[in-house]
């Protein structure tokens, strides 16, 4: 099977369940922006430092490709086979999140990211993980979507964040804190 099939060229593209839309709909900006997400998360798996969150993070990535799929498929075409989100995958990342936070110092201030290259690779996670939160909420306004799945994302940024700190904190690297100018 060739990797190109020509049949986006005029810029259409198939949902699951077969209908044509614009690649500039925003069902494919979505699921588009979770497999940008899903990269950013891969970037995060690679390095060194979580090796130890390895295999959260691969589930993670496996949730996101579940989400991208439920977003690529054609609304109203519920025989088209595709995994789905339940709501243990949100205990995960809750679970994940108030072990984190019980090593952390409690946070009094916003935070400036920054300070190792591997903790901004989470800000940055964190900040598409949020904008595809919004592309989701913008299809939610024209399309059924899962509540679910903006509550798992909702959870992701939120776990990002944690883990920028913790990491930050495993690699002795101070956090900035944002003092606004008065």
């Amino acid at each position: 099977m060739k990797i190109y099939t020509k049949t986006g060229d005029t810029g259409q593209t198939s949902l699951l369940g077969g209908r044509r839309v614009s690649k500039a709909h925003l069902r494919i900006d979505a699921y588009g922006t979770v497999d940008e997400l899903n990269s950013f998360i891969g970037l995060l798996r690679d390095q060194e430092i979580n090796q130890k969150r390895e295999d959260l993070l691969k589930e993670v990535q496996d949730r996101l490709f579940t989400i991208g799929a439920t977003l690529a498929t054609e609304p109203g075409k519920e025989n088209v086979k595709k995994p789905d989100l339940h709501d243990e995958d949100l205990e995960v990342l809750e679970k994940e999140i108030d072990e984190m936070e019980s090593k952390l110092p409690p946070l009094r201030h916003f935070i400036l990211p920054g300070g190792h290259q591997v903790v901004s690779f989470c800000h940055i996670a964190r900040t598409v993980c949020r904008r595809t939160e919004r592309c989701v909420i913008d299809l939610m306004e024209i399309e059924h979507v899962d509540e679910i799945i903006v509550k798992y994302l909702n959870r992701l940024s939120d776990y990002l964040f944690v883990l920028g700190r913790l990491i930050a904190q495993e690699l002795g690297v101070e956090e900035v804190t944002w003092k606004p100018r008065m």
